[in-house]
């Protein structure tokens, strides 16, 4: 873990002990600070009473406190804590903020943070790899794997620095004042999150502020490919590398197994341009690519059976991020390839961002809450099955789907009605697969 002289005797409350809750817990005791944790579940708060005192924020004494650290769960505009954070004058942080200030302690270094509303998971696991491959210490965190203040801190090798890669989500934007990135990416930003934000303006300033936090000497490399996008890149104050998908060429995108379909070859860009600002070498960021394996429910094969081939795309939580997953497999000699199965909790009423693909869909297989939703809009443009379970979906796929046709979970929805998280209903859907006959 990341231990800091940088939080020796000072004090603060940490509210939600999931799992960077507890890793902050550990950071800030080993560190020598004072800490109050609290979480609303007995088992959660029973885990730290060896370690921290326990008392709600809401209830006990703030005065004296350093800082408020909250999970980027909770939800700001709504939570009581802001209004008794801002009366005590206590900040409201998270860990990222928590490791931005321990980076003056910390061994030489450098920090990658990506955002964006799509591929940050895909682009992060790139970046991580690229950083690998060319041989520097590196670990990746933030909204991907391990909290950032559980894992060790890098001990530079012959490069003389190592990379922290980081995916930061707005929520975590939100609640970090003082990361300096050396090389921040944006890949795209549509509407998403608005229950959280003052409207979509209010979601684009919460990505502008990772950049507003860099120095001028720094890097920000940013695909303008939307207006939100070209926005921040004109007042970023950080020497700006813009980049497109057309920057790729296609015929070398053939040669990268695992980032296939237009949206991958924005991800690669955007991770050719950060090795570049990292110093790295062509021929070392080019290997990377073809070496890369894609991450667990984000394009991800999980099988061919009778032919057709399987992928697991449950990451794609909204329209936006499934529409690229639908532009892969375009229809081959005039017949679309595609077995659609999505549904789950809507974030919007529609899908629009989808329908310049609806002519690679063979038949779609609608799910969950948005499932009966979702067929209506649908049936206009193509055939549809209502099937409201996944393990039902997969099977009336299988049994219409043809060798060489693709059957997709990219659902454009959360997973929440049937599903504790988007992995589980990856699973669950691998599980499927595998127990077609």
């Amino acid at each position: 873990m990341i231990v800091s002289q940088a939080f020796k005797g000072k004090t603060y409350a940490v509210l939600g002990l999931a799992r960077s809750g507890l890793a902050t817990v550990e950071t800030l005791v080993a560190s020598g600070a004072r800490v109050v944790a609290w979480d609303s579940r007995e088992e959660a708060r029973a885990a730290v009473a060896d370690k921290a005192e326990l008392g709600d924020p809401m209830e006990i004494d703030l005065a004296g406190f350093d800082g408020i650290v909250v999970s980027p769960g909770v939800p700001l505009n709504r939570h009581p804590i802001a209004m008794r954070a801002k009366i005590a004058g206590v900040p409201i942080i998270g860990d990222i903020e928590l490791f931005a200030l321990a980076r003056p302690t910390l061994p030489p270094h450098k920090v990658v943070g990506i955002s964006g509303t799509n591929g940050k998971s895909t682009t992060t696991a790139l970046i991580h790899h690229i950083i690998e491959q060319a041989g520097y210490p590196t670990v990746m965190g933030g909204n991907i794997g391990l909290p950032i203040l559980s894992q060790p801190p890098l001990e530079p090798n012959l490069h003389g620095v190592g990379v922290y890669v980081l995916e930061l989500s707005s929520y975590q934007i939100d609640l970090t004042h003082s990361l300096d990135c050396d090389v921040a990416v944006l890949l795209n930003i549509t509407p998403d999150h608005l229950d959280r934000y003052n409207g979509f303006a209010g979601y684009v300033a919460s990505k502008a502020r990772l950049f507003a936090m860099q120095s001028a000497d720094h890097v920000a490399v940013i695909a303008t490919e939307d207006e939100p996008s070209r926005g921040i890149a004109a007042s970023a104050p950080a020497q700006l590398r813009e980049v497109k998908a057309a920057d790729i060429d296609p015929e070398a995108q053939l040669g990268w197994p695992s980032l296939q379909g237009p949206h991958n070859a924005q991800n690669a860009a955007v991770a050719i341009a950060v090795g570049r600002a990292l110093g790295i070498d062509d021929a070392t960021i080019m290997a990377a690519l073809a070496s890369y394996a894609s991450l667990p429910h984000r394009m991800q094969a999980v099988g061919t059976h009778n032919g057709v081939l399987y992928v697991n795309d449950s990451k794609a939580t909204n329209a936006a991020s499934t529409a690229p997953a639908l532009g892969a497999w375009p229809a081959k000699d005039g017949k679309p390839r595609i077995h659609w199965i999505l549904g789950g909790v809507a974030k919007s009423d529609n899908l629009d961002e989808c329908a310049p693909y609806y002519g690679n869909i063979a038949h779609a297989y609608t799910i969950g809450e948005a499932g009966h939703m979702f067929a209506d809009l649908l049936r206009p443009h193509m055939a549809v099955d209502d099937s409201e379970m996944l393990s039902a979906a997969v099977r009336r796929a299988a049994r219409i789907a043809q060798p060489g046709d693709v059957v997709l979970l990219s659902p454009a929805c959360a997973s929440f009605d049937q599903f504790r998280d988007f992995e589980a209903r990856g699973d669950a859907f691998a599980a499927a697969v595998n127990a077609l006959e």
